[in-house]
């Protein structure tokens, strides 16, 4: 496998920084697995918070006649993907970055020159004060967010529908909330309402039946099902109400 067949995506933030990304496929074919199978691997690590990435919708595949997405992540989240799938392709990964940093030609300022030192020391300060900045912020958002997800929680009965699941969730659709899961694969539509697909059964859903003139399925959540449907609330991937005001807040049932 050469360099040159791989695949980069790069973007220059300021004048002397570079933030270089690895795209899945780059990473399927580091590892040598398939590239629906990284993407797998990737999303779940997204869904426990592990880390981040940015989605671009690249050309048609015309093998499956729909455009074919693919994730890129950053050096350190590469990491976390690539030992999650196979970790004796690490050190073949830290070799990629290596040749993916060199190509970029990476800027050092000439401390020789005063004012070029000078620019490059403001620069680095500047960059200090905003890191602590956004970790002051993400400190105070995961706060947040912990406190919602506990009053969630603690509405949360197992069985739940995912509708009635999201009638605490402001702003949500709950009458496009199984059309919606359907639309991603997560459940399928019946005769007789909505089941879930075979990777989500028992994992996000569980199905009961009752006695109610004749045997029906009852559809519920299981606890790891109203996070991962939780999680799609909080990224905005869930139907909205047209009269939605943008915030991505609980209601406690009481005050509904």
């Amino acid at each position: 496998m050469s360099a040159t067949s791989l695949v980069s995506h790069s973007a220059i933030t300021s004048a002397h920084q570079h933030v270089l990304t690895m795209s899945s496929k780059e990473i399927a074919e580091v590892v040598q697995s398939r590239h629906d199978s990284v993407k797998r691997t990737i999303e779940r690590l997204k869904e426990r918070g592990l880390i981040t990435f940015t989605p671009s919708v690249e050309n048609p595949d015309i093998r499956v006649g729909r455009p074919s997405t693919i994730y890129y992540v950053n050096k350190r989240d590469s990491y976390v993907v690539v030992a999650q799938l196979s970790p004796e392709f690490t050190s073949k990964l830290v070799d990629r970055w290596q040749e993916l940093e060199a190509s970029q030609g990476l800027y050092l300022p000439d401390f020789s020159n005063p004012a070029e030192a000078a620019r490059a020391w403001a620069h680095e300060f500047e960059q200090k004060q905003l890191e602590s900045q956004r970790a002051n912020q993400a400190e105070a958002e995961v706060n947040r967010l912990q406190g919602v997800c506990n009053a969630v929680a603690a509405q949360f009965i197992t069985g739940m529908t995912p509708p009635a699941f999201c009638k605490q969730l402001n702003g949500v659709n709950i009458q496009q909330v199984n059309h919606h899961l359907v639309s991603i694969g997560a459940l399928i539509k019946t005769k007789c309402g909505f089941e879930p697909a075979a990777y989500y059964r028992d994992r996000y859903f569980k199905v009961s039946f009752e006695e109610h003139n004749g045997t029906r399925a009852v559809l519920g959540l299981t606890l790891k099902g109203a996070k991962w449907l939780y999680s799609h609330y909080i990224n905005k991937k869930l139907p909205m109400k047209k009269d939605w005001d943008g915030r991505t807040s609980h209601i406690l049932f009481a005050d509904s």
